[in-house]
């Protein structure tokens, strides 16, 4: 999973005739982003091609202000014309996935 800037982030999402895609929105010392990191791998190690990045929070200012991010961990679901979605609770690597997977037809 790609980490990036909150610059490689904000192009990424300008740019989403790429098609959509998941951020992943931690902090380093957070327990439950690392668990939820964890989930994450595993579901990138069973689909590599699933449209899935990372970024720091801390680094985030603008983006944290204008997404209106209340916690971490948070997913945030991108897709070009669509209002972004928010998942804050992570319960299982089977829910991630299967929230995850329609990134694939995307």
């Amino acid at each position: 999973m790609q980490d990036l800037t909150q610059q490689e982030l904000l192009n990424r999402v300008n740019n989403l005739d790429d098609g959509a895609f998941a951020v992943f929105l931690y902090t380093p010392f957070c327990g439950t982003c690392k668990i939820t990191e964890r989930m994450l791998d595993i579901i990138m190690t069973m689909q590599p091609a699933l449209p899935l990045v990372k970024s720091n929070i801390n680094f985030l200012p603008q983006i944290s202000r204008e997404w209106q991010i209340t916690s971490v961990p948070c997913i945030v679901i991108l897709e070009a014309g669509k209002e972004k979605e928010m998942m804050y609770r992570m319960q299982s690597v089977d829910e991630l996935y299967r929230r995850l997977m329609p990134l694939l037809k995307a």
